[in-house]
């Protein structure tokens, strides 16, 4: 196991740790919703993020990537969104993650691994098109989440002051068919821990 198959495992851990410490029902159902859409998400489940017992009628997504700033409405909207970068290997590390009853907030290092082609597209300044890159910064995410506990958009604000771009070694590469393993996985655990339905939040 690599380097970065370990840090896809690792990604939600900070999220554990913090729901071990909330009694809050509203707000584990929030940390269980955004724990259980980032594997939903990295195993390429898109339709069942946007679910009505996991997300609102109308989300709204803004999203500061590269040089190419996009605000994102409707759930038609966020499915092309994550059509779009259906195939990129994407995680977070050294969250600094908090809850509260509007929703989630966390600031982290988000890291992808792409070709050059692909990362000119986003506005990354690479050199090589057939190069594969791991591109990391720190970002904001912002997710606020509705009285049902169900996300409502996403508002991810990167610090472009932090990026670090660093050539690697094709070999090293972790693929998104890996990815989608490695998250069918750990969802597979998720749901094994706390059962059915575990997101949708009982008042």
């Amino acid at each position: 196991m690599n380097r970065f198959e370990k840090a896809v495992y690792a990604c939600m851990e900070p999220t554990a740790r913090l729901l071990e410490q909330t009694t809050n029902p509203l707000h584990r159902a929030i940390l269980l919703n955004f724990w259980r859409h980032v594997h939903l998400e990295g195993s390429g489940q898109f339709e069942r993020i946007t679910a009505p017992d996991m997300m609102a009628d109308h989300p709204v997504y803004r999203v500061t990537w590269g040089a190419r700033p996009a605000v994102i409405e409707g759930k038609a909207g966020v499915l092309g969104f994550y059509n779009s970068v259906g195939e990129a290997v994407l995680w977070n590390s050294d969250d600094l993650i908090a809850v509260a009853d509007w929703g989630v907030a966390d600031e982290l290092t988000f890291h992808q691994i792409a070709p050059g082609a692909v990362l000119k597209t986003i506005g990354y300044p690479v050199d090589k098109d057939d190069a594969i890159y791991h591109v990391a910064s720190r970002q904001a995410f912002l997710w606020p989440y509705d009285e049902q506990a169900r996300l409502k958009g996403e508002n991810l604000y990167e610090d472009k002051t932090s990026l670090v771009i660093e050539e690697i070694d094709p070999s090293e590469a972790i693929t998104p068919k890996r990815v989608r393993e490695i998250h069918l996985e750990l969802l597979a655990k998720l749901e094994a821990r706390f059962g059915p339905a575990f997101w949708v939040y009982r008042a």
